[in-house]
């Protein structure tokens, strides 16, 4: 059943289980309670496609590193921000799970292992579950400092949509509240248990909804600010006690780490270009091993070798174009057809003529044989999300980001990249140029505005609620129940206590199944 509160005006609601957030996290979860039977009550701030009135609530301050447009950071309807995903899915490494000395504030309460069964889940279920093909070309080269990993991507646009997921909507099990904006968590005197949730319209009405069970799942931005605005009961925020939530934002900060030159063009360009590999669409990254990352006491980052213009240069013909276009038009329907139109033409293009267009544009000097950085952040308590003294139209505060990079970033990227020079040199596949950025070993990290079409990072908000089994370290336990509270769980990678070089979410997907797996498990109260 759907409510849109832009329309109706319902009485208080009493459920079994909320969810706040009706993105890939909130989704999912509603999907498997509904499955084993449960009550459920959706809560989404927007409506079913994108509005000026609804992205108005994402507004902020960006004062730290610089960093995309607060209000466009992420999407505030139904699907959330999986109405743009470019489909990358990865697992994260058994090293992104553990305590590791030269990085501070590492380590998570579960481990790989123990994550793998929901992490086979979350891969049927955005159709990755599928085998690769034998071993690529870039795989059989004898890289010894650097190994391949792969993203395999979801070819599925909009499967988090209002449309794809209409069987769920109409679920007689399911209450979808469109245009819901959740003013804040409401507990009951002693602070650990909730007693309501505080649901506005947009007609200024406010709604009381009751659950057994609340859900937090509204993303790396959201999710503090709703804790840290829920003061009612316990002045800090809930969650807050220790002074942690907000804090640890992390991204994937993304930069030019140099060119390859007096190189193979051609068979670089093809080995990493997107391909179908067996029953997936699969593109292939180079990292540091393991044991290198611990001699060298490095981030766990990635790269990738593309055609880009020189820096300092910029983009010509269709890319320019699209580029202009996405930055300029709203993300609606028709935003995002024409930009699945875009992607679509050009993958068709690529699996017929393969890396032509690319090598041409290097070979006529138009373009260079771009190294691509994805790097892992370091968790830092002082990159974070706290409120400012502005309200939004329900009178909920404001954010303001504070985003922080540190010297590990760098000094990661400078040895991702003298990696690559020594095993390309030792293989004869060309002399790798480090950027100029990289040389001295003193600069800040800096963006490219031409590397990426997520020049900056990839919209990946994390660490603001992390998990781990000590209050006195993190937000939520290892199943993402906020400490000190017996009925309020957080799903998302805001619950991440490191990133990876790994796109989220995969991982947001399997954890949030495991987490609803274990409120399943639990004895139902009266």
């Amino acid at each position: 059943m759907q409510i849109d509160l832009a329309h109706a005006s319902p009485e208080d609601i009493r459920t079994d289980i909320a969810i706040i957030g009706a993105g890939a996290a909130g989704i999912t979860a509603a999907a498997r309670f509904i499955d084993a039977g449960r009550e459920v009550v959706l809560i989404e701030s927007g409506g079913v496609d994108y509005e000026k009135a609804s992205a108005d609530f994402n507004k902020g301050h960006n004062v730290g590193e610089s960093y995309y447009d607060l209000a466009d950071a992420r999407l505030r309807f139904f699907g959330g921000t999986t109405a743009i995903w470019g489909g990358r899915c990865a697992q994260l490494d058994a090293i992104d799970f553990e305590r590791r000395s030269w990085v501070p504030h590492s380590g998570w309460p579960i481990t790989l292992e123990g994550l793998k069964p929901w992490y086979a889940q979350a891969r049927n279920l955005l159709d990755v579950g599928g085998m690769r093909n034998g071993r690529e070309w870039i795989e059989r080269q004898g890289l010894q400092e650097l190994s391949v990993d792969h993203w395999s991507f979801d070819t599925r646009f909009d499967r988090f949509g209002y449309i794809a997921r209409k069987a769920l909507i109409d679920h007689p099990k399911l209450t979808l509240l469109l245009h819901a904006t959740l003013r804040q968590i409401v507990p009951v005197e002693s602070g650990r248990h909730v007693s309501h949730l505080d649901v506005q319209t947009p007609a200024g009405k406010h709604l009381r909804i009751e659950a057994r069970t609340i859900i937090l799942a509204a993303g790396g931005l959201e999710n503090p600010r709703i804790l840290l605005a829920s003061k009612s009961v316990v002045s800090t925020g809930l969650g807050n006690q220790k002074d942690l939530v907000g804090r640890f934002f992390m991204e994937h900060p993304h930069a030019r780490g140099g060119r390859v030159v007096k190189a193979p063009v051609w068979k670089l360009l093809d080995a990493f270009r997107q391909r179908r590999s067996g029953e997936l669409q699969t593109a292939p990254l180079l990292k540091l091993d393991p044991e290198l990352q611990r001699q060298r006491q490095v981030l766990n980052s990635a790269l990738t070798l593309g055609a880009r213009p020189p820096a300092g240069g910029s983009e010509r013909g269709i890319k320019r174009i699209y580029l202009h276009a996405r930055h300029t038009f709203d993300p609606t329907q028709a935003g995002r057809t024409l930009w699945k139109t875009y992607r679509r033409a050009g993958r068709a293009i690529t699996k017929l003529t393969g890396p032509v267009a690319p090598w041409l544009s290097v070979l006529r000097k138009q373009k260079e044989l771009a190294v691509i950085i994805r790097s892992e952040q370091a968790p830092n308590p002082d990159s974070r999300v706290t409120l400012n003294g502005e309200k939004d139209a329900v009178g909920m505060p404001r954010i303001q980001l504070d985003w922080r990079l540190q010297d590990s970033e760098v000094r990661t990227a400078s040895a991702l990249v003298e990696a690559l020079s020594r095993d390309f040199g030792r293989l004869h596949l060309g002399k790798v140029d480090k950027a100029e950025w990289l040389r001295d070993g003193t600069s800040s990290w800096l963006s490219d505005p031409l590397i990426s079409a997520h020049p900056i990072g990839g919209y990946h908000h994390m660490g603001t609620t992390r998990m781990s089994d000590d209050p006195g370290t993190g937000v939520t336990d290892k199943w993402g129940r906020v400490h000190g509270m017996d009925n309020l769980y957080v799903c998302g990678s805001s619950v991440f206590p490191t990133s990876g070089w790994a796109n989220p979410t995969l991982t947001i997907l399997a954890l949030t199944l495991r987490t609803a797996d274990h409120i399943l498990d639990l004895p139902r109260a009266a």
